[in-house]
């Protein structure tokens, strides 16, 4: 006996996704195309440093500055996205360096020679992200208010210590990695260890369940819980990790300037936050790739050398970094509401 034919299946509806694997590689293509849209502004600002100070700014130290300077900020920029990933936001970084920094470049300290000086940078920067996962994780405070708070302590803290007065590294080991003497293969130190540092949080935010539970924790907190994650405990280790990459700038400021003065780090937590924004972080949680940060940070630290090879002034260079920020946040925007 022939059975009767199945009714048709209904059509898909062409406003919803087809699997779950259409939505990721529309988020894939996404992320392709601003990686690629930032890697072609910092190619527009290399062709206009070419064109107007064609001997100087192509020149290899020129570069090689360029990369130096951006290694530092480039550090915490990596914690920072981290943070803003999940949701949070961390006005203390800035302070942090300028803490660990200070506390490293004591005299007490640098009798205990290289390895007391990054021992010291890593622990402060790591113990002052520790208060700020504890209060903001299990103390229930807002991030904006809990960092804020340790930013006015941090910076009280390290204008106590020095007296206000900048403390000279007097340890050898430490000054000779900021000399050319230790570049490998014409790389200067930091560089390296900025490049270390945007591999593994690259693979950290990736390849491991770690990254997968900061963007979920970003995307829908409530949902994450339900889900099984443990968000209070995630938000004390994105704290942590944002504390441990602050100690690691510290100690590349004490290289590059041979001294712990509790000015350092000013306005870096502003640095840090525009560059992210500018690489595709939202502001607003679960989006965001060290790929694109990196690039912000290389594109503001390229601003601003060509800005001082052609001696414009200051608020000039503050005004364009505004800019490039307004216009990163409204492509956002229209990307977000983007089907």
């Amino acid at each position: 006996m022939t059975q009767p034919a199945s009714p048709p299946r209904p059509a898909a509806s062409k406003s919803e996704p087809a699997d779950s694997g259409g939505q990721l590689r529309t988020l894939a293509a996404r992320a392709d195309v601003r990686t690629l849209s930032l890697l072609g502004v910092l190619a527009a600002l290399i062709a206009i440093g070419g064109v107007t100070q064609p001997e100087s700014f192509l020149d290899t130290d020129n570069v090689q500055l360029i990369l130096t300077q951006a290694s530092v900020i480039g550090v915490v920029t990596v914690g920072m996205t981290f943070v803003i990933i999940s949701g949070g936001i961390d006005l203390s970084v800035g302070a942090i360096v300028a803490l660990a920094s200070v506390w490293a470049t004591t005299v007490a300290t640098q009798e205990y020679g290289f390895a007391g000086i990054l021992f010291t940078a890593v622990l402060v920067g790591t113990a002052c992200g520790l208060v700020n996962g504890l209060l903001i994780a299990y103390g229930g405070m807002v991030p904006f208010i809990a960092t804020l708070a340790m930013l006015a302590s941090g910076r009280g803290l390290a204008l106590q210590i020095t007296d206000g007065k900048t403390q000279m590294v007097t340890v050898d080991g430490v000054l000779s990695l900021g000399e050319r003497d230790s570049y490998v293969l014409g790389i200067p130190p930091l560089v390296l260890v900025f490049a270390a540092v945007t591999v593994v949080g690259w693979l950290l935010l990736n390849r491991t369940t770690f990254g997968r539970r900061s963007v979920a924790v970003g995307g829908n907190a409530e949902a994450a819980r339900l889900a099984g994650i443990d968000v209070r405990r995630q938000r004390l280790y994105l704290y942590l990790l944002s504390g441990l990459c602050c100690g690691i700038a510290a100690f590349l400021l004490i290289i590059l300037s041979g001294s712990g003065q509790n000015t350092n780090g000013n306005l870096y937590e502003l640095d840090a936050i525009a560059a992210a924004i500018i690489g595709g972080t939202l502001l607003s949680g679960g989006r965001g790739t060290i790929t694109g940060s990196v690039l912000g940070v290389l594109i503001f630290t390229t601003i601003t050398n060509i800005f001082a090879l052609n001696n414009l002034q200051s608020d000039v260079q503050q005004i364009a970094k505004g800019a490039i920020i307004v216009a990163a946040v409204l492509v956002q925007r229209r990307t977000a509401s983007t089907p």
